[in-house]
């Protein structure tokens, strides 16, 4: 269903009215497509304190043009002196990289003002804010203080920014680990992604696609409950970065799952994900092995818990976790699931925040964050697989599209981008840590969800 008040506050009159009532504002967000592949304008690199980091080869992969900006003073100085400038472009940045690894105390952390105070309002519509961060250190309390601090600016900032900008925070150690991850964040595929803290371990030898406009090619990816929704979004976008797919949906979809994979050029597979061979069954039809899995079938069987019958809590229970466990244990056993892998596994906000008359589907989707921080760091060691989930908030769908008015409205604005994502939002954030490149990138639960206000 067609977002009215978003297209309302695209002309003169409604941007006027809205402000005058001190209503939403959202803007039309810039996502990626053939004839804009890139963010419109030059990159901002700024520091904050003392950095190791050489991040000038990551960032220039990146397309953008990069324009620098260094604190004035000695090597090493945390830069409370200011900025300078090193470049007359007077392009308005379409996006700013802060490299904040440096912080180490609250002095230091002057110099993430310092940096952003005179740059952020300059920043084009829809462009990118991205701060980088060290991870925390328990042995220095400062350290940790002021590196745990860059989280509450970047999550407060990113709801202040507005324009459809987003703000994000990574935490890194090896800059060419994080490459993929940047490259995500300092794109239009990651619209809908505000708000966020990842963490970015150093991973041996990142994979380097051959081409980087297919960084899937010769490798298969499975999606469940893709036949219609979201999960055909998510094999669309994996099937553009040159995946081959399985569309797996229940029978009931098989018309629907054998028209998508003929058009990706895929294969369609029919069964039910609840079955107790499921997993085998999948493994029985990969002969050659899977590289990307992606659970992605879930309901919902919405009623408050005191008028909820034991059949609603556990059918969703069974689709929406169960199954998810069985499969991924099943896989990995088999040998299924090729060294390099990926498994990306669709949560929630409602798992992380909760929601009234959700208490079978957000128990569902809070066990797969705990799935996903338990098997990540073991699948990694034993079979070389990397275990990450995406949580969408309120996305466009035709489940979305049958809420009432007033409440589908309210789950359109509770978030600081003021509108809805769609479907390819959560598929663009699914082919990101499907990316060969993604290695060092696990064990993360990453909202797609606008930064919703509700929530962490």
């Amino acid at each position: 269903m067609a977002d009215r008040y978003l297209s309302l506050t695209s002309t003169a009159p409604g941007r006027f009215l809205t402000r005058r009532l001190g209503l939403p504002q959202p803007a039309a967000l810039h996502r990626w497509s053939p004839d804009r592949p890139a963010l419109d304008g030059p990159l901002l690199h700024l520091t904050a304190g003392p950095s190791a980091l050489d991040l000038a080869p990551v960032l220039a992969r990146t397309g953008l043009t990069v324009a620098t900006r260094r604190p004035e003073g000695a090597a090493g100085d945390p830069g409370a002196g200011g900025t300078r400038p090193a470049t007359d472009d007077a392009a308005r940045p379409a996006a700013v990289v802060l490299d904040a690894t440096g912080v180490r105390d609250v002095d230091t952390l002057a110099g993430v003002h310092a940096a952003l105070h005179p740059v952020v309002r300059s920043v084009a519509p829809s462009g990118r804010v991205v701060v980088l961060g060290a991870p925390l250190d328990p042995a220095d309390h400062h350290q940790s203080a002021a590196q745990q601090a860059l989280e509450g600016f970047t999550r407060s900032l990113g709801k202040e920014i507005g324009g459809g900008r987003t703000v994000n925070l990574v935490r890194l150690t090896d800059a060419d680990a994080a490459w993929s991850t940047l490259h995500f964040l300092l794109s239009p595929r990651s619209a809908y992604v505000s708000g966020q803290v990842i963490d970015v371990r150093a991973a041996a030898g990142p994979a380097t696609p051959a081409d980087p406009a297919r960084p899937l090619d010769g490798r298969t990816a499975l999606v469940t409950g893709a036949a219609r929704g979201i999960g055909a979004a998510v094999a669309e976008t994996l099937a553009r970065d040159g995946a081959r797919v399985v569309v797996l949906d229940v029978p009931q979809a098989a018309q629907d799952a054998r028209r998508l994979a003929d058009r990706l050029g895929g294969a369609a597979l029919t069964l039910d994900i609840t079955a107790a061979d499921a997993g085998e069954r999948i493994a029985a039809e990969l002969p050659g092995g899977l590289d990307v899995l992606v659970h992605n079938a879930g309901v919902t069987r919405d009623r408050r818990l005191v008028n909820m019958p034991a059949e609603r809590w556990s059918s969703v229970l069974d689709v929406n976790l169960a199954s998810v466990l069985r499969t991924t244990d099943a896989l990995l056993a088999e040998g299924t699931l090729r060294p390099g892998g990926r498994i990306v596994a669709t949560a929630s906000i409602a798992g992380l925040a909760g929601n009234a008359g959700q208490t079978n589907y957000g128990a569902s989707k809070a066990g797969i964050v705990g799935l996903v921080r338990s098997l990540a760091p073991r699948a990694l060691v034993e079979h070389g697989v990397t275990v990450n989930a995406v949580a969408p908030g309120f996305i466009e769908t035709r489940m979305t599209a049958a809420i009432p008015l007033l409440i589908r409205e309210a789950g359109r604005r509770m978030n600081s981008l003021a509108q809805g994502g769609l479907p390819v939002d959560v598929a663009e954030t699914t082919a990101w840590l499907a990316h060969p490149a993604s290695g060092a990138v696990n064990g993360q639960v990453v909202r797609v969800c606008g930064q919703s206000l509700l929530g962490a």
